[in-house]
């Protein structure tokens, strides 16, 4: 079976620990990069060719939503599922390209199904 390869977005390195070490012990997950940063991420996915990005939407230097649109324009195959602290910015997250978004304090079944939902 082929692993569902993750890039973690965040520019916490608690919260890309956090969900690295969910999906750790999960045979259908592969995390193949991390970025702190939108900029980061954009490069990083052209780079990895990730099937889901986990993309925190708010950062510093380029959010979540910019890093989103660049990274379906570059590559549209590429899901991308959008993590908010709160409801408000989901219609500007699929505007851009979001496949999904997630709460961040969802519980952890939901992150993964979210994940899984995306890619299918």
């Amino acid at each position: 079976m082929r692993r569902l390869r993750v890039l973690l977005v965040d520019d916490h390195d608690r919260v890309r620990a956090g969900v690295r070490a969910l999906l750790r012990p999960l045979s259908d997950f592969e995390v193949v990069g991390e970025a702190d940063d939108g900029a980061q991420a954009v490069a990083l996915a052209q780079r990895l060719k990730p099937d889901v990005v986990l993309m925190d939407v708010s950062m510093p230097s380029m959010d979540g939503i910019e890093a989103t649109r660049r990274i379906h324009a570059l590559d549209p195959s590429i899901r991308v599922v959008v993590v908010t602290a709160s409801c408000g910015r989901e219609r500007e997250a699929y505007g851009a390209g979001a496949a999904g978004h997630v709460l961040k304090d969802a519980r952890p079944d939901e992150l993964i199904g979210s994940l899984r939902h995306a890619h299918a």
